[in-house]
Order: structure tokens, then C-alpha cells, then sequence
């Protein structure tokens, strides 16, 4: 595979590297007030995955190009070692690059994910996004509109639109939905790795209480795999705790990547 570029991220705050990592659909911006807050503590360098946010679009998806994408950044920003979280696809991303470099990580935070398959599907939300023509809305409030039958819900059509920008006149989505639909599979699964694989990174999962990604089965992989990996859960939240509940999110977060 050619070299496709470097991540792009944002930079915040001094102090010993924090990398955060976000989920499908999701960009660096998602993580702006967060990654604000956890900057009084660390470095942070909030990132754009492949066909998200800011970084460049991809025909592979997966999360072997996901993680080597981390990885290049990290080598690119002269970065021997970091804390990282990781939400949801990113959540995937950072648990393979812990296996992959784990010299690389020293502390390890997983939102709402495990390293299994999911039968999550999302084709509910690409399809109204695909089916739209773009130029034909002046503004951003028409597009929403137009979304309003395929997705009702409020907030989570305002974050998808989060994804939507102006450029040259012209509508323009960050997200690469075409190919993330063509790859849900893979997204929505996980790397077939050796049976007796495991990771010694110090690794925190923070689940929402509301959320069913990470139950007793999933909890029992972690077990298996994770030689120093604890569960945490934050009341009254989804799938998007850190968005529902940053204060609670943060509040664990930090207790552990502190430590």
C-alpha cells in the first residue's frame, strides 16, 4: 500500500503525551472540550482518523491501516511513548496498536468497546446521508431537515452533521461514507489475532451504564486477553458517554491515566 499522509490532529496543552482517538463517524472535534479539560494535565494531541474530520480519504479501511496510521503519526511527532484513549472504532484502533507497539503506550483508556465482532448495523444512518444531493440546500438547517425522516433523532443527526462542512461554495461531508459503508464489516469486527494473544499495557474500559458494547461475554475476552485491565462504568449513559457524561468520563479517565 502507498503511504496515504500523516493524521491529522490537534495539539493542546505540555506535558507527557496523551493521544485521544475517536469513534466512526466521529473527528477530533468531538473531543475538543475534553481534550481542553485533560490538557492541564498532558500534551494532547486529539486525532482525525482515515476518512474522518480533516485527514485524508481511503479505499482500505480497516483496523490494521487504522493502527498503522496511529503508529506513523506517533513515529512522525517523535513519540517514544503515550497515554491513549480510544472511543468506540478508535477504541479498536488503540487496543490493536497496544498489541501491535506496546512499548508505544504506557496506559491505555478504552471507551465503550471491546476487541470482538459486533452486529451493530448503521446502514440506517449512512443511507439517508447517501441518499442526499448535496447542492441542492442552501444551508446547513435544510440539510438537517432533509436528514429529519431517515434519522429522527435529534442529537445524533446533529452529530453526524458535526461531519458536514462549506468549502468553495459547495457542501462537502469529512466523512468518507461510501467507503465506510462498503467496510462495515470490518469495522464492526476485529483482527483475527493468535489465540493466546495478550496485552500487559495497564488498560482502563469505561462503558456506559445504558450502553450493551461491553456485557459479561465481553467482559470475559478482556479477562482472557488483558493481564491488568479493569471495568469501570459511568451512570447513566450510552454508547457517546464521553458526550453524555464528560464530567463523569473525565473524573475516570483521569484517576487512571494519573495514576
Amino acid at each position: 500500500m502507498t503511504d496515504p499522509g500523516l493524521l491529522h490532529y490537534v495539539r493542546t496543552g505540555s506535558g507527557e503525551p496523551l493521544v485521544i482517538v475517536h469513534g466512526l463517524f466521529g473527528s477530533s472535534k468531538n473531543w475538543q472540550s475534553l481534550g481542553r479539560l485533560f490538557s492541564s494535565h498532558f500534551e494532547v494531541f486529539t486525532v482525525d482518523l482515515r476518512n474522518h474530520g480533516h485527514s485524508f480519504h481511503h479505499d482500505e479501511m480497516n483496523y490494521e491501516v487504522m493502527a498503522e496510521d496511529l503508529n506513523r503519526l506517533l513515529n512522525h511527532l517523535d513519540i517514544s511513548s503515550c497515554r491513549l484513549i480510544g472511543h468506540s472504532m478508535g477504541g479498536k484502533t488503540s487496543i490493536l496498536l497496544a498489541y501491535q507497539q506496546p512499548h508505544l503506550i504506557s496506559r491505555l483508556v478504552v471507551a465503550d468497546i471491546a476487541p470482538v465482532p459486533y452486529t451493530h448495523a448503521f446502514d440506517h444512518l449512512i443511507d439517508p446521508v447517501l441518499a442526499l444531493t448535496l447542492d441542492q440546500y442552501e444551508s446547513r438547517s435544510a440539510v438537517d431537515t432533509a436528514l429529519q425522516q431517515g434519522i429522527p433523532d435529534n442529537l445524533l443527526r446533529s452529530f453526524l452533521l458535526q461531519s458536514l462542512e462549506r468549502k468553495s461554495n459547495h457542501w462537502r461531508w469529512k466523512v468518507n461514507w461510501q467507503v465506510i459503508k462498503a467496510s462495515m464489516q470490518k469495522i464492526t469486527g476485529f483482527p483475527d489475532l493468535p489465540g493466546d494473544w495478550q496485552i500487559t499495557t495497564p488498560t482502563l474500559f469505561i462503558r456506559g451504564e445504558h450502553s450493551d458494547y461491553i456485557g459479561a461475554a465481553e467482559e470475559a475476552v478482556i479477562a482472557a486477553h488483558f493481564r491488568q485491565a479493569r471495568v469501570r462504568t459511568v451512570a447513566s449513559a450510552g454508547h457517546w458517554l464521553h458526550a453524555e457524561q464528560p464530567q463523569q468520563f473525565a473524573r475516570q479517565a483521569l484517576e487512571f491515566l494519573r495514576d
